[in-house]
C-alpha cells in the first residue's frame, strides 16, 4: 500500500516503470495519457469529486466543471477551522490587511483550508502560523496585483522588492536602516510578512524558513512576469502560462507540509531533483484547479488557462475548461504514480512528505469547491 496514495495503490508493473523514468533522469508524463477534449483518460475508478458532492452553485454562465482527480479531503473538524479562523482574522485586524474586508476575510475561511490540508495536525498554533503565512502571499494578490485601491502592475516591481527586503531580512548600513523599517511599519502586506515568519520560526528549524523564503522569491518572480503581461497588454501562450505557474503557485503554502506536521524532511531528499519535480507538478496541479474555481469571482478577460486555451486554440470556452480539467487529471495521475515510487525509494519522514502533500491536495480541492471566496461553476459527471 502506497504511503503517498493510501487508497490507489499503483500496480508494480507500472511502478517499476515510473522508477525507471524517475532513475534515468528522463522528463515528460510517461504515462501514455494524452490530454485533450473529450472523454477523461481512463483512471481505473470514478473521480473523487462527484456531480453535486462539493456544494458549489450554478455560476451563471452555464459553464461546467467535468470531474477532476483529486484525493478528498481526510479530515474536516470544522470547530478547528474556525479557532484558526478567528484568530486569522485577529491578526489580520492587528497588522492592517484587508482592513476594510475583515467580514469578507472571515467568510473566505482561510482557517478552514490549513485544518483540511493539514490533517496530521490538531494544533491551532500550528495551523495559525501556516494560515499567516497563506493570508500574508494571498494579501500580495489581493492589495498590490488585482483587487487593492492602489494596485498598479508598474509599481509592483519595487513593491516585491521590498516585500523580499523583509521576507529575507536586509541589514543596511547605519543612517539608512530607518527609512527602510519607516517603510515597513507604514505598509500592511510588510508587516504582515515579518509578524508571520516570526511566528512559523516558533515551529520550524531554519532549513525549513529558508525554504520558504525561498518559494516566496520565486512567487516574487511570477508576480513580476504576471506583471509584464498587464503593462504590455499580452496575452501569454499557453506554454509560457504553465511555466509561469511553476512560479505563481501554492508552493510557499506546501512548502510548509512537514513544519506544520511537526517533522523534517532530511535536507538531500528535499532537493533531490526527482522529489522536487514530483513536488513542483502537484503544485501545479492545483493551480490548474484554483483556475477552474476562480473562473466565476475573476474578470472575463483575467490570465487563466481556459481563457488562454480559448483564445490559442479557438474553442469553446467550455471545450477549454473540459481541456483544462483534462490536464489537470493527467497531471495529478502522474504525480500519485511519482509519489508512490519515490516514498518506496526514499526514508519514512520523505514518504511522511509525500502523503502530506497528497492530503494538502485533498483539501485545496475541498476548499476551493466550498469556500465563499470561489462562487464557483457548477459541478457535474
Amino acid at each position: 500500500m502506497d504511503r503517498a496514495a493510501p487508497d490507489r495503490p499503483v500496480p508494480a508493473g507500472r511502478r517499476g516503470e515510473v522508477l525507471g523514468r524517475l532513475l534515468d533522469g528522463r522528463s515528460g508524463l510517461g504515462l501514455g495519457l494524452k490530454p485533450g477534449p473529450g472523454p477523461r483518460p481512463d483512471l481505473g475508478r470514478e473521480p473523487d469529486l462527484h456531480p453535486g458532492s462539493d456544494g458549489s452553485p450554478p455560476s451563471g454562465s452555464g459553464l461546467v466543471i467535468p470531474p477532476l482527480y483529486c484525493p478528498d479531503a481526510v479530515r474536516d473538524d470544522p470547530a478547528l477551522g474556525d479557532e484558526v479562523n478567528e484568530q486569522l482574522v485577529m491578526w489580520a485586524r492587528e497588522t492592517g490587511i484587508y482592513a476594510d474586508r475583515l467580514d469578507m476575510l472571515r467568510s473566505c475561511g482561510f482557517g478552514r483550508l490549513m485544518m483540511l490540508a493539514h490533517p496530521d495536525c490538531d494544533d491551532p498554533d500550528r495551523l495559525l502560523a501556516a494560515a499567516k503565512c497563506g493570508l500574508a502571499e494571498w494579501a500580495v494578490d489581493d492589495h498590490w496585483v488585482d483587487e487593492g485601491a492602489d494596485a498598479d502592475p508598474e509599481l509592483l516591481g519595487a513593491r516585491l522588492g521590498l516585500a523580499h527586503a523583509v521576507v529575507d531580512p536586509v541589514r543596511l548600513p547605519s543612517g539608512y536602516e530607518r527609512r527602510f523599517e519607516e517603510q515597513v511599519a507604514a505598509e500592511p502586506v510588510l508587516r504582515a510578512f515579518r509578524s508571520c515568519l516570526d511566528h512559523l520560526a516558533r515551529f520550524a528549524t531554519p532549513t525549513q524558513v529558508t525554504r520558504l523564503r525561498y518559494q516566496l522569491a520565486v512567487m516574487f518572480v511570477g508576480y513580476n512576469h504576471e506583471a509584464q503581461w498587464r503593462t504590455s497588454g499580452r496575452r501569454p501562450p499557453v506554454w509560457e502560462y504553465l511555466v509561469h505557474r511553476y512560479e505563481n503557485g501554492f508552493f510557499p503554502c506546501m512548502v510548509l507540509t512537514d513544519p506544520v506536521g511537526g517533522y523534517e524532511v532530511p535536507a538531500q531528499e528535499f532537493a533531490d531533483a526527482r522529489v522536487r519535480r514530483t513536488y513542483m507538478y502537484a503544485g501545479v496541479a492545483t493551480c490548474l484547479l484554483n483556475d477552474l474555481y476562480s473562473m466565476a469571482r475573476e474578470d472575463p478577460a483575467d490570465t487563466n488557462l481556459p481563457n488562454l486555451i480559448a483564445a490559442e486554440e479557438g474553442c469553446t470556452l467550455q471545450e477549454a475548461v473540459n481541456r483544462t480539467a483534462a490536464i489537470h487529471n493527467e497531471i495529478m495521475c502522474c504525480v500519485e504514480a511519482e509519489a508512490a515510487a519515490l516514498a518506496s525509494l526514499g526514508s519514512p519522514l520523505l514518504g511522511r512528505f509525500l502523503e502530506g502533500v497528497w492530503h494538502w491536495m485533498g483539501g485545496a480541492k475541498k476548499w476551493h469547491a466550498t469556500s465563499p471566496r470561489y462562487h464557483g461553476i457548477r459541478t457535474d459527471a
